[in-house]
């Protein structure tokens, strides 16, 4: 009985650990074409992408995993991927969002931009994601689609 509850257990971390990184499998893809949609970045002009990146504070010495970043241009995108997204994580990530240069001090000149995900995310969360000025990222016909209105412009962080 203890060998199938220990089974069972890694079973269901296995589990946990792959509904964190399918959030952000389906996210990495969408991000050229999102920095095209919300600040003009060109086709194939994103410089750097990467996934699950760690990153040191430069000042604290933490470090810190960054689901998904990117450049192009004069931005710096920093997106955040939840299975399922809280209204108490919006604004815990605008708060990283504003320290995110000293984890990426080589980009400090690109303006910062915030986008956040989920497979699902309630309308309520738009509207509050959009006026903290994030990009709101959801399920949508293109992998993940950006949820905010036609007229929304992103804070720069």
């Amino acid at each position: 009985m203890r060998d199938f509850k220990t089974e069972i257990n890694k079973k269901w971390g296995e589990l946990s650990n792959k509904m964190g990184t399918m959030a952000e499998d389906l996210v990495a893809p969408s991000i050229e074409r999102i920095l095209k949609e919300t600040v003009g970045c060109p086709d194939n002009q994103v410089e750097w992408q990467a996934v699950r990146i760690k990153a040191r504070h430069q000042n604290s010495g933490q470090q810190r995993e960054f689901d998904v970043v990117a450049v192009c241009g004069d931005y710096l995108l920093v997106n955040e991927t939840k299975s399922y997204l809280r209204p108490e994580d919006l604004p815990e990530f605008v708060n990283l969002l504003t320290e995110v240069r000293d984890y990426f001090p080589q980009y400090k000149e690109k303006q910062v931009i915030g986008s956040i995900g989920s497979l699902y995310v309630d309308s309520s969360l738009v509207r509050r994601g959009e006026r903290l000025g994030l990009i709101v990222l959801g399920m949508g016909e293109h992998l993940m689609q950006v949820l905010n209105t036609p007229e929304f412009s992103p804070q720069f962080f």
